[in-house]
């Protein structure tokens, strides 16, 4: 029994939804500022959300599946390296730990958009920061497990219908 590409699309969606929402939440009801680096994951999630509804409002049959499914792969590949960093940033040994820097509002009102971009993609001290932890997990770490998984469920997908045809 296959699920439908409408059902797949649907429930990413519907999760991408709620790992944002707890993320306004932590930042809204809980305190947690969020560095560059996590915005940047909050696009990728928001980017994933996007695609994964409009794939679910169109309900594709055939080649269109693999559109938006190219795309979600593509949107959590970024995510996951974006990620990916951040943890790599979080586990550095604190005197090599980058400076730091201005935050993300600031920088976009001083800097070129693909320099705060570029400048966002390195990190800085503020996104090593650990303020957050669930089951020995910092947000960092439970945000390259989703991009991962979302990244492998649906290559697997792909794979799956293309087996199917």
């Amino acid at each position: 029994m296959s699920l439908s590409p409408r059902i797949v699309f649907l429930l990413t969606a519907f999760a991408c939804a709620s790992l944002l929402g707890y993320g306004y939440y932590l930042q809204f009801v809980e305190g947690l500022e969020p560095c560059p680096m996590c915005i940047l994951q909050r696009i990728c999630y928001f980017a994933i959300a996007i695609v994964s509804l409009a794939g679910a409002v169109h309900g594709p049959k055939l080649r269109p599946v693999y559109v938006y499914a190219s795309l979600t792969v593509l949107s959590a590949a970024v995510g996951a390296a974006i990620a990916g960093r951040q943890v790599w940033l979080q586990h550095l040994p604190p005197d090599l730990v980058p400076e730091c820097g201005p935050g993300l509002a600031f920088m976009l009102e001083v800097y070129p958009l693909a320099e705060v971009i570029q400048k966002a993609f390195i990190g800085t001290g503020e996104c090593a920061e650990v303020a957050w932890t669930f089951l020995g997990f910092s947000i960092a770490e439970w945000s390259l497990v989703c991009f991962c998984s979302i990244f492998v469920a649906y290559v697997t997908f792909m794979w799956l219908r293309a087996s199917d045809n």
